[in-house]
Formats: C-alpha cells, sequence, structure tokens
C-alpha cells in the first residue's frame, strides 16, 4: 500500500525536530527569565558575605541607613523593574531617576552602595551587579535591625538606561496616597492587597522629613492629637522653611528595631504619614493590620514573602543589561 505523504518518516522526522527547537527556545527563555539564590554560588561565592560586612558597618554608624537601604530597593523595583536603574547619576546627556520627584533630597545609601560594589569587585571583579546589590544590602539592612532574615534571589543584571517620567509618573505611592491608590500602585507590578500592607510594615524602622507628614499632622482628622501636638513642634505650619527638612521617626515606639509596632501605631492612630494611616481606617485592610499587630511573627513570615516577590519585579536576566562596573554610570 503507499504511504500517503502525512505520514512519511521524512516529514514525521521533520516535525518532531521542529518540536524540539521550539521547546528548547521555550525552557531557554523561561531559564533566562528566572533569578535563584545560588547564582553566584561558583561565580562570586563571597558576595555575600562581602556585601553583608560594608552595610553591618554603615549601620553600626547610623541605624537610620539600613531603612534608607531597604527604601533603595523599593524605589528601584517599582520603576522599570529591579534593574538598578535608580543609581545612576544624570550626565550631559543623560538623566536618571534621582531628580524625580519621589526621589529628590530623599533617597540615601548611594556612597554605601558605591563601598559595597568596591567591596565586592575585590572579591570576584566584573561578576556582580548593582541590582544584586542592592536587594541583598536590603535583607542585610533588615536582619540587623532586629528583623527577619530570607535567602536572596540573584541574577539580576544592570539596566542600560532609566526613567525619570516613570519615576515621576505615580508609580512610587506618595505619603498622601489614599488607599485605593496604594492598593493600584502595588497591583499594576504584581503586588497583592497584603504585599502592599506587609511591605508598609518597612516604615517600622526610619524616618520621614517634615514635608511629607505636615499635612497630616496639622489637617488629618483620623490621627491622636497628643501624637500629632508632639510632630507640631518639630514641623512648623509655615511651608517653605528649613525646618521642612526636619525628620520625625516612622515608628515612634522601636525607631531603631524592625518589629511590628508599626501596625500596634495604626490601632491607635498615630501613623505618621497619611498613607500608613489609611491602612487602618474602618476601610478593607484593617483586619490585615490587626492581625499583624497581634502576631509579630505572622508579620514577619508575610514581609519575607514578599520581599522576594518583589524582587522578582521584571529583573534583567541572561543577556539583557550589562553589569557595571561604576553602579552611578553605565559601562
Amino acid at each position: 500500500m503507499k504511504q500517503s505523504p502525512s505520514s512519511s518518516p521524512i516529514s514525521s522526522t521533520i516535525m518532531i525536530k521542529c518540536l524540539l527547537v521550539i521547546l528548547f527556545t521555550m525552557l531557554m527563555g523561561s531559564c533566562e527569565a528566572q533569578l535563584s539564590t545560588d547564582f553566584y554560588k561558583k561565580a562570586c561565592p563571597k558576595v555575600f558575605a562581602a556585601v553583608k560586612s560594608v552595610v553591618a558597618a554603615a549601620v553600626a554608624e547610623e541605624k537610620r541607613m539600613g531603612a534608607s537601604l531597604l527604601r533603595l530597593h523599593f524605589h528601584d523595583c517599582f520603576v522599570q523593574g529591579c534593574d538598578g536603574s535608580i543609581l545612576l547619576d544624570d550626565t550631559s546627556s543623560f538623566t536618571g531617576e534621582k531628580t524625580a520627584g519621589p526621589n529628590n533630597n530623599s533617597l540615601r545609601g548611594f556612597e554605601v552602595i558605591d563601598r559595597i560594589k568596591s567591596k565586592v569587585e575585590s572579591v570576584c571583579l566584573g561578576v556582580v551587579s548593582c541590582a544584586d546589590i542592592v536587594a541583598i544590602a536590603a535583607r542585610d539592612s533588615v536582619v540587623l535591625l532586629g528583623g527577619p532574615s530570607w535567602e536572596v534571589k540573584v541574577g539580576r543584571r544592570d539596566s542600560k538606561s532609566a526613567s525619570l517620567s516613570g519615576a515621576n509618573s505615580g508609580a512610587l505611592p506618595p505619603p498622601t496616597s489614599t488607599l485605593s491608590n496604594l492598593i493600584n500602585r502595588f497591583s499594576a507590578v504584581g503586588l497583592s492587597v497584603r504585599d502592599m500592607v506587609v511591605l508598609s510594615g518597612a516604615h517600622t524602622i526610619g524616618k520621614a522629613r517634615c514635608t511629607t507628614f505636615k499635612g497630616r499632622i496639622y489637617n488629618d482628622t483620623n490621627i491622636d492629637p497628643i501624637f500629632a501636638k508632639k510632630r507640631q513642634t518639630n514641623c512648623p505650619f509655615t511651608n517653605g522653611t528649613k525646618r521642612d527638612n526636619n525628620v520625625d521617626p516612622l515608628d515612634h515606639k522601636t525607631p531603631n528595631f524592625f518589629d511590628n509596632s508599626y501596625f500596634g501605631n495604626l490601632l491607635q492612630k498615630k501613623g505618621l504619614l497619611h498613607s500608613d494611616q489609611v491602612l487602618y481606617n474602618s476601610g478593607a485592610t484593617d483586619s490585615l493590620v490587626e492581625a499583624y499587630a497581634k502576631n509579630g511573627q505572622a508579620f514577619d513570615k508575610d514581609f519575607v514573602a514578599a520581599m522576594i516577590r518583589m524582587g522578582d519585579i521584571a529583573p534583567l536576566t541572561g543577556s539583557k543589561g550589562e553589569i557595571r562596573k561604576n553602579c552611578r554610570k553605565m559601562n
């Protein structure tokens, strides 16, 4: 009997080869997009110790620096993904993200990242990205201030671009945010309502400038009056004064210790920022705030999971991007 063309051995072999090529390509693509905790196991096994040594020295010198390094990771990931774009300096032919409204005169810790990069380069030259350094430094900062630890997924590469417009677009929720805006901004980068609430708990450490909470302490009604009055002594109502840059702890109870007291503050209407207190204001997130206020272990566990998810936002991997020699400029 004569074989039909559709069942010929040659055409079947070609079809199988084509399917194998497509499958291999798909697998390569999925592998390239993956971060892992052991990415530097062979290429730079000392990277984590190198980062921690510099972060430990910086936090020992100034506790607030831990919060600043953690915040760098947030602001990096929410614009273009976790790609180190937040670190790029402006030049005559390039504009970075540092002068954007949410970042200008606000972000800190760039010099510490420089020192970490120098230390890491001394143990393995040209291997570790600045984006990964920011992610590792954020974890180490939390741990050094008494918070939970986690295995940081690494393998990111550094962006060859930045987005001033993206940083100014509202992607980074302002301290005046409503609850719906917070939910929408986190949802836009793939993070849930629970992620948003628990990551807001990072405000258990660090300080905020008067200009970011002035509206709350003078105008909001869902605020403890004694708490507001005490903040007013350090933050006058008049705008444009030098005291606009005065700072106050985001968590007035344990400002230098990473714990769940931030949520307890919200229950007492003592959130410093408007965007803090909206999490507990007869809304959809009240139950989460109450749960974390009562259970510090639940906060730690969910915070770790949310930080890992945030670190997965649109990383550059494989052949994308580059490994910068200097975190402040492209190669």
